[in-house]
């Protein structure tokens, strides 16, 4: 299992690339880069390559709305070849607020044209030429469009690596099992080790039957709060925990319609159906302290890592059992270097 870190794209960049830079001595294999609608995560790509030695540099994630299949191709292979070969593609659909507010494209066909774009990335890293007739994707354009000038390409330069790997942020069932068939990695959200299958299982299975079999097993990259010490139990525990109740009231409650929201979805088939009508409600009305306050603790504790040495080495199996290849971190506490490098251990002495 490998460790993974995001850098928010609030705040000061440069400073936490610092912080990259000495986690990545603790031991941090991975650091993904967001965009959202913030500054764009290919410049940050690039300035991390250039500050760091050893670490993968992932973006976690690039929407597939604001750049063309072949733009998105040309970057893998940029940041691959300004990285030396430690790049990964981290794909999504991101939504529509973001899409057709901040680009002004229509959000259409959001899976379809992730899966379109990962052939086309595959095809054009292996130089061949691009000639893709898809439902959201055409190249060249097809007779009767353009200026009928244009002909298939193939990338001019060699890249470092032909199969940079692709990871698919996705949630909803049909999103999964196209990413357990075509992507190299899976990156969900609101991950919890033991109760997954309940949620994803049935899609992860049905699209990997259906997987190539010349690709690799499927990566999956989960994100947990850790602190580790004897003084993160009861209230101190909590003081950690309760620090994810207002990004996990928001998601379950603001993001989206009433009637339409994913990340609700996802904690009512986790068990949470109550909660999360009760926690929607209170964050539609304006009540975002009551609905924070009303996030179950349970949830909580069994999506993250807080607690005595002893209870997170024990709950790494669960994280090792449910697959995931990269945990990915936000280390809390006075030290969160030291945290980070306890956290390896605990990982390679397991």
């Amino acid at each position: 299992m490998k460790l993974g870190m995001s850098i928010n794209y609030v705040g000061d960049f440069k400073a936490s690339v610092q912080q990259v830079v000495e986690f990545e001595q603790a031991g941090l294999d991975v650091v993904w880069v967001a965009e959202a609608y913030s500054i764009d995560a290919v410049s940050q790509v690039g300035y991390l390559a250039a500050k760091t030695e050893r670490v993968e540099i992932g973006t976690g994630i690039l929407n597939v709305y604001s750049r063309t299949a072949s733009a998105i191709a040309q970057t893998a292979a940029g940041c691959d070849y300004v990285s030396d070969g430690r790049f990964i593609l981290g794909l999504g659909a991101s939504g529509p607020q973001v899409i057709e507010g901040f680009h002004g494209v229509p959000y259409e066909k959001p899976m379809k044209r992730i899966s379109e774009y990962i052939d086309v990335t595959r095809m054009t890293l292996k130089r061949e030429p691009v000639i893709y007739d898809g439902t959201t994707v055409q190249v060249p354009l097809p007779e009767g469009q353009g200026t009928g000038l244009g002909k298939p390409l193939k990338l001019i330069n060699h890249p470092v690596r032909d199969e940079i790997p692709i990871w698919w942020a996705s949630l909803m069932p049909l999103s999964v099992k196209e990413t357990a068939k075509s992507a190299d990695g899976w990156l969900p959200v609101f991950f919890v080790p033991d109760e997954y299958q309940r949620v994803w299982g049935d899609d992860i299975k049905a699209g990997v039957a259906e997987r190539d079999p010349d690709l690799p097993q499927l990566e999956i990259g989960a994100g947990a709060t850790v602190a580790i010490g004897e003084e993160f139990v009861g209230e101190g525990a909590d003081r950690i925990l309760d620090r994810g109740r207002p990004s996990t009231a928001l998601y379950w409650g603001g993001m989206g319609a009433r009637d339409k929201n994913f990340y609700n979805t996802i904690a009512q088939k986790y068990g949470y159906e109550e909660e999360a009508i009760e926690i929607q409600d209170l964050y539609l009305d304006g009540q975002k302290d009551a609905a924070a306050a009303a996030v179950p603790r349970t949830f909580l504790e069994r999506a993250n890592l807080v607690g005595p040495e002893s209870y997170v080495r024990e709950r790494l199996g669960a994280w090792k059992e449910a697959g995931v290849s990269v945990l990915n971190v936000t280390p809390v506490g006075p030290d969160p270097v030291g945290t980070l490098g306890t956290l390896k251990e605990l990982i390679e002495d397991a």
